[in-house]
């Protein structure tokens, strides 16, 4: 059977342009392409579970949500879903940053087409973690006793400390929706948003979106 992938890149010419040289390969078959991190997750949610793919291309820097925000979120809803970064980008903080965020590999866009298919069949085979060779040589002094965050993996003490519209905007961010977007959900502005989303990082004491929403999956909070 076929692994099954998706592809999202914020430049179309290259998203058509990687999805027709892939094509080529049998062992491969594309199910999902997006332009930026929104897009991807809500194309994951309209797939039926046994049609998501096994393995995604994800560019880093999109407008809207990046790609390293889209794996955060991802990865607490579809942890059986292996993403691998494909972008331009080779600085340390990024590679840091998409690492933290549970990438299972990091290739350059400059790769050769064999090598990214490789890459794939790798990750779902083999467990492999693939690399551009570069981008390993400095992951090897970034993957070493990293110390976590102070509170990262504390979780509230009662069963749901959150009011019903803090609720509801959790839902929403576990959806992949920007301030904005659930503002004009809600039929509220940006700023309340962010002030609801603020007392939902005090109550839950968290500092990121990943982890508020991984407490959210946890305890089934999210629809």
């Amino acid at each position: 059977m076929a692994i099954q992938i998706a592809i999202v890149d914020d430049k179309r010419i290259l998203r058509q342009s990687l999805s027709a040289q892939i094509a080529w390969y049998q062992e491969i078959s594309i199910v999902l392409q997006a332009a930026d991190g929104q897009a991807f997750l809500e194309g994951m949610k309209a797939l039926p579970a046994d049609e998501r793919p096994q393995v995604v291309l994800m560019d880093i820097e999109m407008p809207g949500m990046d790609g390293i925000e889209a794996v955060m979120i991802a990865k607490e809803v579809y942890p059986e879903v292996h993403f691998l970064m494909l972008t331009v980008f080779d600085d340390d903080e990024k590679l840091f940053e998409a690492i933290k965020a549970g990438a299972s590999g990091y290739l350059l866009k400059d790769e050769r087409i064999p090598n990214i298919v490789k890459a794939i069949t790798e990750i779902v085979y083999d467990g492999g973690v693939p690399m551009s060779p570069r981008i390993a040589r400095k992951a090897l002094g970034l993957l070493r006793n990293v110390p976590e965050p102070a509170g990262q993996h504390m979780e509230p003490t009662d069963d749901c400390s959150l009011s019903s519209r803090e609720l509801e905007i959790l839902n929403r961010i576990v959806d992949g929706l920007n301030y904005t977007q659930i503002g004009e959900r809600l039929f509220i502005s940006p700023h309340t948003v962010r002030k609801h989303i603020a007392n939902i990082y005090e109550k839950l004491h968290v500092s990121n979106k990943a982890s508020a929403i991984k407490i959210a999956i946890k305890k089934k909070w999210f629809n």
